[in-house]
C-alpha cells in the first residue's frame, strides 16, 4: 500500500497489521523460556513473530536485500518505545549485536541487526556499541538446520573483541530473528568471558512455525 506524507517507512496498514508479540521482559515469555538453563540473563523479549509467509518476513527481506537501513532504524526505535517502561530499574548500559562476517558484510553492505539495534538504544536512550564482538568464523547458513546443528555450527565463531567495552555491564545483545537461539547464545557464551557481565537478549523478530 502507498504511504502517505505523515508516516515514516512503514505505511498505516502494516502498522495495524504489525505481528507484535507482546513480550514483557521479565515475564517469563518465549524467548526467556528458550534459554533457560543455557544462559543467566536479566530478561529477554521479542517485537514480532515471524513466520515463513507474512509482514515480519516482508519487512525483514526488505531490510536485508533491498537496503531498508533506514526501516531498521525505526523498527528498532519501535521495538524500543515498546518495552521501555517494562525496563525501568533494569535498563541495560549498553547494546551491542550479532556480527555479521566480514564477507558477507562486504556483499550487503551493513549489517541489518546494527541498523535495528541503533534505533533499539537511541529510543531507550542508552549507547549503540557496534563491533563487540567479531565473527571469525563464516558458517553456512542456518535456515534449514536443526537446533543441535546451529549450535554446532555457531560454537567458537565469535571473539570478544572489545573486553573493556564490556566488563561489569549490563549488555543487551540484539539479533534481527531468533529461531533456536543458537547464534546469540554461542554470542552470549563469549561476551561472559569479560568480568562481571550481565547480559538480556532482544530481537526484532522470534520465529515460529
Amino acid at each position: 500500500m502507498p504511504m502517505q506524507r505523515a508516516e515514516n517507512c512503514i505505511c498505516v496498514y502494516c502498522l495495524i497489521k504489525l505481528p507484535k508479540t507482546g513480550f514483557r521482559p521479565r515475564t517469563g515469555n518465549a524467548v526467556e523460556h528458550m534459554f533457560k538453563g543455557r544462559l543467566t540473563l536479566e530478561q529477554a523479549s521479542s517485537f514480532m513473530y515471524f513466520r515463513k509467509r507474512g509482514l515480519a518476513r516482508d519487512l525483514m527481506h526488505e531490510l536485508k536485500y533491498n537496503g531498508g537501513r533506514e526501516l531498521g532504524f525505526h523498527l528498532g526505535g519501535m521495538f524500543g518505545s515498546d518495552v521501555k517502561e517494562s525496563l525501568k530499574e533494569h535498563m541495560p548500559e549498553m547494546v551491542t549485536t550479532v556480527p555479521l562476517h566480514r564477507k558477507k558484510l562486504l556483499a550487503r553492505g551493513f549489517n541489518q541487526s546494527d541498523e535495528i539495534a541503533a534505533g533499539f538504544a537511541k529510543s531507550l536512550g542508552i549507547p549503540f556499541v557496534p563491533d563487540v564482538l567479531m565473527r571469525a568464523v563464516h558458517t553456512d547458513s542456518q535456515t534449514r538446520r536443526k537446533r543441535f546443528d546451529r549450535w554446532q555450527n555457531t560454537s567458537g565463531s565469535f571473539v570478544l573483541k572489545q573486553p573493556q567495552a564490556v566488563g561489569g555491564k549490563h549488555i543487551a545483545i540484539l539479533d534481527d530473528v531468533i529461531t533456536t537461539g543458537a547464534t546469540i547464545e554461542s554470542c552470549c557464551h563469549e561476551l561472559i568471558r569479560a568480568e562481571g557481565v550481565k547480559l538480556s537478549i532482544f530481537s526484532l523478530c522470534y520465529a515460529i512455525h
